[in-house]
């Protein structure tokens, strides 16, 4: 029994460790300043081109990361940042992270991160919302006091 429980363990674990794009920290406090990291991996045989962000009502984006190699762009309402579109060729089986850091708003429980990932064949997946209907894990960050 044991040998058949790790055996269907060890298939589960590579599932459950498939990456999508993703925001973290998972988990923040209310009010605080937080360095938050999308990850994009292209996991599929065609390039990543560009990553875009909705950023949540409530949450002031105060400064981005620019590593060398990638370009971003900024969406804005007024002075407040609303979207972040990244732009780099991420090929199949690489990752890159983007990194900015932003104030949470003091009166919410969860961020829902709106995360959009296209490619170079001009698809595009939409990693917010799981088979579901319910936002992904991956996307969202739980605010605690």
């Amino acid at each position: 029994m044991r040998i058949v429980m790790a055996s269907v363990l060890a298939l589960l674990v590579p599932t459950g460790a498939h990456a999508h794009v993703s925001v973290s920290p998972h988990e923040s406090r209310l009010g605080a300043t937080e360095k938050y990291v999308v990850r994009a991996p292209t996991e599929g045989k065609v390039a990543t081109t560009s990553v875009e962000l909705d950023v949540p009502d409530g949450v002031t984006v105060e400064t981005m990361a620019v590593p060398m190699g990638w370009k971003y762009e900024v969406k804005r309402q007024g002075d407040r940042i609303v979207g972040i579109v990244w732009q780099m060729e991420i090929r199949p089986g690489e990752y890159a992270e983007f990194g900015f850091v932003a104030r949470n708003p003091k009166d919410k429980k969860q961020l829902v991160w709106k995360l959009r990932q296209r490619f170079a064949d001009g698809t595009s997946t939409d990693w917010t919302v799981g088979p579901e209907g319910n936002p992904r894990p991956t996307a969202l960050t739980r605010l605690t006091p």
